[in-house]
């Protein structure tokens, strides 16, 4: 009995907690079909008396959004597939090469992960302005290349197949660069998959760093877009959360689809026995 009142109990927990989270999803999506008085009332109206599609069509015209489209996907995964090829090769190196200084670079690279982001944004504005690559792709792509977090991953997943597994396979005159492709790789495909789904929501989501390095439409991003809707005159809340709704749709698509290799990726590693 009291097994079963603890299930009981955690399940509405667990019921509770997506609900919450759910709220500002679902407020969002009526909100894109309500008046501008409806999204305003108090208290909150969470059902629009009428549905407006003509929020979406204005939300969409009210900015040059297929070139913020472009220039999104284009970045995503730009940044997503140097990612995840600089982390195969770094994590390669860190797990199964040998060379002087391994240990000590590899402690200096983790306790770079300790640093706020916010810290670089300067540093890495002066040297982008210096090479002139502010308001291109290069400001948006170049730094992102490169991420610790995920070498780091790859790296635990590396690890878990066998040094003597490389060893027998030097032995057989494989080379490094096939090992790497026809072992490491097809065996880490999991975590691979949520590094890239981790880094092309991040990079699809990312607001600030695209509104510093850009100062022209033709290179806004899909969030940095959003700010068409606010003005003087104030914010118009229906058509803004409908052009939220369709900039966040692909990546909840995206995550659905791919969620599994999330899980595996975190809880499976290497070669199965």
């Amino acid at each position: 009995m009291r097994k079963i009142f603890t299930k009981t109990f955690v399940y509405v927990l667990l019921t509770l907690g997506a609900l919450t989270m759910l709220l500002p999803f679902f407020w969002m999506i009526s909100t894109s079909f309500k008046t501008g008085f409806e999204s305003l009332q108090t208290p909150v109206t969470w059902f629009p008396k009428k549905m407006l599609w003509s929020n979406w069509l204005n939300a969409w015209n009210a900015a040059p959004f297929l070139q913020y489209l472009i220039n999104s996907v284009i970045v995503s995964f730009a940044t997503t597939l140097g990612q995840i090829i600089t982390a195969i090769m770094a994590a390669f190196a860190f797990s199964k090469m040998a060379f002087r200084g391994k240990k000590i670079m590899f402690s200096i690279l983790l306790m770079t992960m300790m640093v706020p982001g916010e810290m670089l944004i300067i540093p890495n504005f002066v040297t982008l302005s210096q090479l002139h690559l502010i308001n291109t792709y290069g400001a948006l792509i170049v730094p992102w290349l490169a991420s610790f977090f995920a070498v780091f991953t790859l790296r635990q997943s590396f690890n878990s197949i066998p040094d003597q597994l490389y060893y027998a396979a030097k032995l057989d005159g494989a080379s490094d660069w096939r090992f790497l492709w026809q072992i490491l790789v097809p065996n880490a495909k999991s975590s691979i998959t949520a590094i890239g789904l981790l880094q092309i929501i991040g990079s699809w989501n990312s607001f600030m760093w695209p509104l510093i390095v850009t100062n022209s439409e033709k290179m806004r991003t899909l969030p940095v877009g959003m700010q068409a809707f606010s003005s003087d005159s104030g914010i118009n809340y229906p058509e803004l959360m409908a052009a939220s709704t369709f900039v966040i749709l692909p990546m909840v698509l995206l995550y659905l689809v791919l969620n599994k290799y999330v899980i595996a990726g975190i809880s499976n590693n290497g070669l199965k026995g």
